[in-house]
């Protein structure tokens, strides 16, 4: 399954590293364009957190090599209600994604994402199907990115506090249970 990842979703950190951790075991595969890759690198640059982000880009570029989707001229043709987000909806066309993973929902009409045979999914209903269909996978990718945040903060976290956090409450509650 090809899913294209919208900014939103890759920063912040917890959540794109919970995506890339079951990307990298194959639970799907990611894609995003470089105007989504630059996005993230200017809110991470406004939060001073360049530095990282620019590791970061680096380490997915290198690990996902075929993920980014080469856009063509601007397909004046496409109609979102933010055409600033015109852009997500021609790389998820071009790239070919099955789903599109964003938590601006609204941003992106059910109609007219399945006009172009895509569905519009959310973090936490995308996570938590691939934790149902996948919960050992899931649960030591969660552990590991637990861990690092831990390592990187110095502060105790627990999976459904840091799932909650993350704007994921359903897989906190699943995890959970």
């Amino acid at each position: 399954m090809r899913v294209l990842l919208d900014t939103c979703v890759i920063y912040p950190s917890i959540l794109r590293s919970i995506l890339l951790g079951a990307a990298k075991k194959g639970l799907f595969e990611p894609l995003w364009s470089e105007r989504i890759i630059e996005e993230w690198r200017l809110a991470a640059v406004k939060n001073h957190e360049d530095a990282e982000a620019t590791i970061e880009i680096a380490l997915l570029r290198v690990k996902w090599p075929d993920a980014q989707v080469k856009l063509g001229p601007e397909n004046k043709d496409l109609f979102l209600p933010d055409e600033n987000d015109i852009h997500v909806l021609q790389a998820a066309i071009e790239g070919k994604a099955d789903e599109l993973l964003t938590a601006n929902l609204k941003d992106f009409p059910t109609d007219i994402l399945t006009g172009h045979g895509i569905i519009r999914r959310s973090p936490d209903d995308f996570l938590l199907e691939m934790a149902m269909a996948n919960r050992a996978e899931m649960l030591e990718i969660i552990e590991a990115v637990r861990k690092e945040a831990i390592r990187r903060s110095g502060a105790s976290i627990n999976n459904r506090k840091m799932l909650k956090n993350s704007r994921l409450p359903r897989l906190a509650k699943y995890i959970a249970g």
